[in-house]
């Protein structure tokens, strides 16, 4: 399978980029081919601009150039994996903004669904599994992101997973990127 992988970090030394590494090692190992989207290493701009802002009176808009591009990224895949940090009980503005440029009416919803049939979202978040349940943080997460957004697209297969602990060391450092790699081969 054809896997593009999305990455929303500013730092290539950071856990985040640490845990996508590990997924692609284990897909790749697995059979599966990786196409790599590192959107802060590209440029991505996230700001949605009225050239790509949806028409809800036309579902065959043509968007921007750099758009177009990604939806053609997009088509040329199979699955996409998208690795972020957690940040404020979500995902980076860079990795929402693409969603909203690039995930448009006509594209990934509206008289169109996703592309693709298999999304998966891992999270990197710095505090443990106990402290999300006890304030509903994963919940709300989980309807936020796959159902306010893979579930509005109509992807069949789509969740969120969270690695949890990025902020408790070394030790937990290296159950994350084992948990990214467990999901890279099992993909």
């Amino acid at each position: 399978m054809r896997i593009l992988l999305v990455v929303a970090h500013p730092r290539t030394q950071s856990l985040t980029h640490a845990a996508a590494d590990a997924f692609a090692e284990a897909a790749t190992a697995a059979g599966h081919t990786i196409e790599w989207a590192d959107l802060m290493a590209e440029g991505f701009d996230p700001v949605l601009r009225e050239a790509d802002e949806p028409d809800w009176s036309n579902a065959t808009k043509a968007y921007s150039p750099a758009v177009e591009a990604e939806m053609a990224r997009i088509r040329r895949n199979e699955a996409t994996v998208m690795v972020f940090p957690v940040w404020w009980w979500s995902m980076p503005a860079l990795l929402k903004g693409w969603i909203d440029r690039v995930w448009n009416n006509g594209f990934a919803y509206g008289d169109a669904s996703y592309p693709h049939a298999r999304a998966l979202m891992i999270g990197v978040a710095g505090t443990d599994e106990k402290a999300y349940q006890k304030r509903g943080y994963d919940q709300a997460m989980q309807t936020a992101l796959e159902t306010g957004i893979l579930g509005y697209c109509r992807i069949a297969d789509g969740r969120l997973e969270l690695l949890y602990g990025s902020m408790d060391g070394e030790a937990a450092d290296a159950l994350i990127i084992a948990r990214a790699r467990e999901l890279g081969a099992a993909f």
